[in-house]
This record gives structure tokens, C-alpha cells and sequence, in this order.
């Protein structure tokens, strides 16, 4: 069984939320304070510091990267005069795989009101069909969509009276080693864990409206090492997918073909617009190491656009596809470093034929001035996270080995079957002769903290 929100809900500060996410480009941490009412959550600092260690969403230092985090946490704590010891983890990087089961169970013959213990056993009857790797983990499973004897479309079906309750699930899964490095770096940098979120994830809760949500979007987050994506309709993520290809694969290309030091790219590339309008004629003069360099826009324009038009055709239209979601009304919100690009929504519109704008974080307006563009879409998201779980426990229902921080990973209540109900083992642990990923990852996690 996945961890619910009431496990949750005691290892945090009752009026401080802290989110930390591990980004190829830098490392954020935000905090948040716990309004009156105890629902809302006021953002009142954002820290940060330069990522080093840390490439294509992956940690490939570990010592630097632990400094990374103690500065961006140094950072947060100067600004809000608080001391941080427990966080909620963003992070990308690694084989992201996004895959869908489906559960059924009878809940008698005649109708009665679905209690948590049927949700949580048609979740269980979705999870027994999933595979998963011996080297990879479930990280999230999401309910997808629920039915009441065969009427679909059901939001919450705790409560409401019915004899079978359907369910689709989404399993987010990954490699068990990405978990464990991020894990530790954040131990060894002095903190607490309390949860992981995908960034795909993270990014959409910071970004979307319960509108957009609930009409259907896109949500892409072209960062620096790789691009979310997230595929939301009635409200739910539909599909979640992470590539590895992001701005910094740009810089490269402007560096390989122009014959340009990475950081001479890295500028040039903040100044290019897919807007088309400028004299294809025009070149930008500069002196870089004592060597002088005429680029034409042009051929700034072309290299960038090669690298954006195959992320959206041979990248983006897939994830999206996958989703199975046929309409997408509210189209495409593009956020992350790389959305800053001038014109980039119209390029958008033109490549995917969906309606496409540039997202800002929903929050915004609450977070510090300088830190509140589309960098920072999914540290913000990270708030929401944390806040939808704890109104909603069925909404992500995570691994219960992860988010344990230096002590012994959280344990699940022995799962009671119903009178007349077999405890006998269910077709996922009879296919895999005994083996349970699940507490094979706590163990893994006790062994290394």
C-alpha cells in the first residue's frame, strides 16, 4: 500500500512548508507559510544557488551537488529567518516510464457507500498487473479515472453508493539509483525528507489553473537538461513524461557550429527571437578571447529552431499522444528557462497546431520579485503538492519507502482484508516469487542513512 496523507502530515511543521528542487541549471528551495485557515500557503522566501554536481536532471557529483543544496538552503534561511530542516524534493533526470492499469472490486450485491479500505484495494487490484523493473521503483501511482458500476467520470467516489468500483492508474516509475542519489545528497546536505515529486508533476501544479486542469492542457517544461511534460484533463494528470533534451543541448549546437566557448554560446543564445523579424542580413559583432567574430542572426535563428523543431516533433507530440486525451482546449503552457525565448509560443502554435502561450507560476504574485518567473514554475509546484496531498490522500499516492529523510523509511498499517477475504498473496507477489521492490528499496534506504 502507498503512503497516505496523514503519515504525511505529522512529519512536517504544522505552518511551514519547505519544497527543494534539483534543477540542471540551478537549485531552488521555496518556503511557504500556513495561512489561518490552515488550507492555503503563503510563499515568503525563495532561495537559490548555481547547480553544480547535477546534469541532464541527474547527479553526476556528489559532493557538489550537496553544496549546491546547502547554499540554496543558506540562501532560504537568510531570506525568511527560519531555520529548514525538512523538504519535499523535486527532481528529474534518469528513464522516466508513465504506465497505466487498470482494478476492479465488488462491493457486494446490492449498492453501499465506498469506504478508503475499497479505494484502497481496487489501487492494490490496479497495481498487481505493473511490472516493474528489479533496478526501477514506483515513484507515484495516480488515479487516473474511477467508475461506479460502469458510469465513468466519477472525481471522488468515497462515499457514493455503488456494487463494482473501477479505477485506471498511472505508475510513474524510475531507476531505483536515481532515488537513492537524490537521497543522499540531500541527507548529506542536513535535511530531512518528507517526499519526492517527479518534476514533470511539480512544474504542472505550478503553472496550471484549476481551469486549465480541468478543460485539458499541455504543460512543457523546457528547462536546462531536460523537458517535462505533463498532460492534464478533468483535473488529473493524464501522462507524465521527462526528456532529456533541454536548453543546454542549444547552447551546444551554437557552440559545435559557430566554434564558441559554452559560456559565449549560453549568452548568444538568450538573445535569439523566433519572431523572424529581423534583416536576415544582420550580423552581431563581438570579441571573444582576443579573436573577433561576426555571427549572422540567421544562422543563429536556424540552429536554434533545428533543436526546438525536433523536441516538439520527434519528442513532445509523442508524450502528448500517449496521454490518450483527445482535445486539448486550453492547448499548451510553456514554462521553464528555455520559454523565455522570444516568439516561442508562436513557434509552438505552428509546430504542434495547438494553441500555445508562455506560463507563468500561478503563485507569482505571492513570490519574491526576480524570483517568480518560469525558472521557477516547479519549485512553486512543489507547495501545491504538498498542499492538494493533504486535502486529497488518494490524489498521488506515493511509495511509502521514499520520503523517510535520515531515520527508518515510514511503514504502511498491515493491510486487513475484509470478512471472508483472502490474505493470501495477489497475483504481483506470486509472479515475482516473494520479491517486494518496495521494501527492498526501504531497506536499501535504512542500509544508507
Amino acid at each position: 500500500m502507498f503512503k497516505k496523507t496523514s503519515s504525511y502530515r505529522q512529519n512536517i511543521e504544522p505552518d511551514l512548508l519547505v519544497g527543494l528542487d534539483l534543477g540542471t541549471s540551478k537549485v531552488t528551495v521555496v518556503v511557504a507559510e500556513r495561512g489561518a485557515e490552515g488550507d492555503e500557503a503563503q510563499i515568503i522566501g525563495v532561495g537559490q544557488a548555481p547547480s553544480n554536481g547535477i546534469r541532464k536532471g541527474l547527479i553526476v557529483n556528489l559532493d557538489q551537488a550537496v553544496k549546491s543544496v546547502r547554499q540554496a538552503v543558506s540562501d532560504a534561511q537568510n531570506m525568511v529567518g527560519q531555520d529548514i530542516n525538512e523538504v519535499t524534493v523535486s527532481f528529474g533526470g534518469g528513464d522516466v516510464t508513465s504506465v497505466r492499469s487498470k482494478g476492479m472490486v465488488s462491493l457486494g450485491r446490492t449498492p453501499r457507500p465506498v469506504m478508503r479500505l475499497d479505494i484502497e484495494r481496487v489501487i492494490d487490484a490496479a497495481q498487481a498487473d505493473v511490472v516493474v523493473p528489479a533496478n526501477q521503483s514506483i515513484l507515484h501511482t495516480i488515479p487516473v479515472e474511477y467508475s461506479l458500476d460502469g458510469n465513468v467520470g466519477i472525481d471522488d467516489p468515497l462515499g457514493m453508493n455503488a456494487m463494482r468500483l473501477d479505477i485506471e492508474v498511472q505508475s510513474i516509475i524510475v531507476p531505483t539509483a536515481t532515488i537513492q542519489n537524490v537521497m543522499n545528497c540531500v541527507s548529506r546536505a542536513g535535511l530531512d525528507v518528507n517526499g519526492l515529486v517527479i518534476k514533470p508533476l511539480a512544474s504542472a501544479l505550478g503553472v496550471l489553473t484549476p481551469e486549465d486542469a480541468l478543460a485539458g492542457a499541455a504543460v512543457v517544461d523546457i528547462g536546462g537538461g531536460t523537458t517535462g511534460v505533463a498532460v492534464f484533463a478533468d483535473g488529473r494528470p493524464k501522462h507524465l513524461g521527462l526528456l532529456p533534451v533541454g536548453g543546454d543541448h542549444i547552447t551546444n549546437d551554437l557552440g559545435s557550429v559557430l566554434r564558441l566557448p559554452l559560456n559565449k554560446a549560453e549568452e548568444l543564445k538568450r538573445t535569439v527571437s523566433l519572431r523572424r523579424d529581423f534583416d536576415p542580413d544582420e550580423t552581431i559583432s563581438f570579441t571573444h578571447s582576443s579573436r573577433d567574430f561576426d555571427i549572422s542572426k540567421s544562422d543563429l535563428y536556424e540552429i536554434v529552431r533545428c533543436r526546438l523543431e525536433e523536441l516538439a516533433n520527434d519528442l513532445i507530440k509523442p508524450q502528448i499522444k500517449a496521454s490518450r486525451v483527445a482535445l486539448l482546449p486550453s492547448g499548451i503552457l510553456l514554462t521553464g528557462g528555455v520559454s523565455k525565448t522570444e516568439g516561442i509560443d508562436e513557434f509552438m502554435l505552428d509546430m504542434m497546431d495547438l494553441p500555445a502561450r508562455v506560463a507563468m507560476p500561478v503563485d507569482a504574485n505571492r513570490m519574491p520579485p526576480g524570483r517568480n518567473t518560469q525558472e521557477y514554475s516547479s519549485a512553486a509546484g512543489i507547495i501545491k503538492y504538498i498542499l492538494t496531498r493533504e486535502r486529497d490522500p488518494f490524489r498521488y499516492l506515493d511509495n511509502p519507502a521514499i520520503g523517510g529523510g535520515k531515520a527508518e523509511a515510514p511503514k504502511m498499517p498491515a493491510y486487513a482484508p475484509p470478512s471472508g477475504e483472502s490474505s493470501a498473496p495477489g497475483p504481483k507477489e506470486r509472479r515475482e516469487g516473494g520479491f517486494n521492490p518496495l521494501k527492498s528499496i526501504g531497506d536499501m534506504f535504512k542500509d544508507l542513512f
